[in-house]
């Protein structure tokens, strides 16, 4: 077993998609996933300007070397708004025509109160509901972001929302939660569909109390996590590069050839 190398685009927001399809070519990364292209974060509004339908996008990326595993939504499972779930629903017929598994969405921006909890299993079951009707193949994927840091708050939304399947933000729960992610990982390796991956250092930057830094040159406990997951997860472990919130930051080509070269994963 071993896991799938991957990137997503919001670390590269201003390339086209050809182009990030082949910037992972170069790289010999086998996926990546679609948040931000051509300088815009709405997807849906920006393919369907640059390809008209999502069956004429598969036909166009059918016979592609890199495989595109997931679409990143900015909903929140917390935001019951009407106007929030269409622009989400927006992107489901890109998933299905493209044979995309997972649509990326957000536990919170911070931890979930008792009434954010209760609106955050009812949305996962209105959205089960949903796709079972219209029999749509794609799912969601809830990362750990904000309202679920740590195994415990994880593992309270697994137990009122079953078969969940949670994109892991491995530095959230290390810096924010402050756990070892290897503690993390045997706590809910069973839920785990996806994992982000990045490093940084225990410096305030303008957005955070810590800086991204290239990888390798952090804090971020990567070798021993790294390890771990080639022999446990077949899945996708994505450089979330955040470019695109962190302008100053080198460029994503320079960050998968630093990683390469330093064997960070």
């Amino acid at each position: 077993m071993s896991y799938i190398q991957a990137f997503s685009t919001l670390g590269c927001p201003d390339l086209t998609l050809e182009e990030s399809l082949a910037l992972a070519e170069r790289h010999g990364i086998a996926a990546v996933e679609l948040r931000a292209l051509g300088g815009s974060m709405e997807l849906p509004a920006y393919l369907k300007k640059q390809y008209g339908t999502p069956a004429a996008l598969a036909g166009k990326l059918r016979g592609s070397r890199v495989r595109v595993v997931a679409l990143g939504t900015s909903w929140h499972v917390t935001d019951g708004g009407a106007a929030e779930r269409e622009k989400f629903l927006e992107f489901v017929p890109w998933a299905e025509a493209l044979g995309v598994r997972w649509l990326r969405v957000f536990d919170s921006d911070k931890t979930l109160g008792a009434d954010e909890f209760a609106q955050a299993v009812e949305t996962m079951q209105r959205w089960s509901e949903q796709r079972k009707i219209n029999g749509w193949q794609a799912d969601v994927m809830i990362e750990t972001h904000g309202g679920m840091t740590t195994t415990g708050e994880i593992q309270r939304f697994l137990k009122a929302v079953p078969g969940a399947a949670i994109l892991w933000d491995t530095h959230h729960t290390w810096k924010k939660g402050g756990e070892d992610p290897l503690a993390t990982w045997r706590a809910i390796r069973a839920s785990v569909v996806h994992v982000h991956v990045k490093d940084s250092i225990s410096v305030p930057s303008a957005r955070h109390p810590f800086t991204y830094v290239l990888p390798g040159d952090g804090e971020f406990p990567m070798a021993p996590l790294a390890a771990v997951l080639r022999d446990e997860f077949a899945g996708p472990v994505s450089l979330e590069w955040e470019k695109a919130w962190h302008p100053s930051l080198p460029s994503l080509d320079e960050a998968l050839r630093v990683a390469a070269a330093r064997a960070w994963w």
